[in-house]
């Protein structure tokens, strides 16, 4: 894994230096949008709506726009400027019942792992949260955006979650809230004994995505029946090293068909050309002096022209 931020945890006078690891990942399918009729990618332009003209991104800015339509474009000089004390330090704020950190508040996971010089304090911390059965409620700083946090423990690891801050988090506003409902004792006992029954423990392995399953079997049935576009003038890329996951066998597939559909083209072109080299080797033999020649490989002919003039002259 790649780190993508490094700091510390800090809570009261301990530092612990840490580096940052993304803890999960998206695995599905990556479409890019394509002209139908010949597979060509559709490009999306930054264009400006006053004069119509595209935009390069290094002219790009940030706006705020206002009820009025005005806007107030920030520079990168604004966003240099805005204090972020927790920039490169999980600062632990304090420390709560993992209950009270409620699931819908979770953003974002990362796994942390410390420096040498802080892997005993590390475990000295993770082992003392666990013990805890406590979460720490923290503030960090990545990509140049503060947020709420929490560090549990996980597999020996100290993840940090993100969190929604509490503005962020909709009230649920339903009319059946305010209607007065009955539900029957016996309802009740019969709907928890359904629970109890159906009751087992999480076992997130014997879940599995079988959307993406079946979108990988039909892209996998398009490739092996040959049914892929290679949109004219684009160059089949390089197929890549020891593919990671079926996503990127397929990619690495049809990448490798697009290889050898091309070949038989570029094959035949070196062909068509070979004809009139063919036809010029006399000259070709005729240019060399003969010092790059092999003097065995000439006598023969020069003896025979010989022949040629004396039979000449007899005659």
């Amino acid at each position: 894994m790649r780190s993508i931020w490094a700091g510390a945890i800090s809570f009261g006078l301990v530092v612990i230096p840490v580096k940052l690891y993304a803890a999960t990942e998206q695995r599905d399918i990556t479409f890019r949008q394509v002209h139908r009729q010949d597979g060509a990618r559709v490009q999306f332009r930054r264009v400006c709506t006053l004069d119509g003209e595209e935009v390069p991104y290094s002219d790009i800015a940030k706006g705020y726009e206002l009820p009025t339509g005005d806007m107030v474009v920030l520079t990168d000089e604004d966003l240099a400027e805005l204090p972020l004390v927790t920039a490169h330090r999980i600062e632990v704020l304090h420390f709560a019942p993992s209950a009270q950190v409620e699931p819908i508040l979770a953003a974002k996971s990362y796994y942390t792992e410390p420096e040498p010089a802080g892997a005993r304090a590390y475990v000295l911390f993770r082992d003392a949260l666990e013990k805890s059965g406590k979460v720490a409620v923290a503030k960090v700083a990545l990509r140049q955006r503060e947020a709420l946090a929490a560090l549990r423990v996980r597999e020996g690891v100290i993840t940090l979650e993100t969190l929604l801050w509490p503005d962020e988090v909709r009230k649920p506003d339903f009319a059946f809230l305010d209607e007065d409902i009955e539900v029957r004792s016996q309802e009740l006992k019969m709907a928890a004994s359904l629970i109890e029954t159906m009751t087992e423990d999480f076992d997130p392995e014997q879940y599995h995505d079988t959307y993406r399953e079946a979108l990988e079997a039909v892209v996998q049935a398009k490739v092996e029946g040959n049914d892929v576009v290679r949109p004219a003038g684009v160059e089949a890329p390089e197929p890549r090293k020891q593919p990671a996951d079926l996503t990127e066998i397929l990619r690495a597939s049809v990448a490798a068909l697009k290889d050898q559909r091309a070949q038989p083209a570029i094959a035949a072109k070196p062909a068509t050309r070979a004809k009139p080299a063919t036809r010029a080797k006399p000259a070709s033999r005729a240019k060399p002096a003969g010092k790059d020649t092999d003097d065995d490989a000439k006598a023969p002919k020069t003896r025979s022209r010989a022949k040629a003039g004396a039979r000449k002259a007899s005659a």
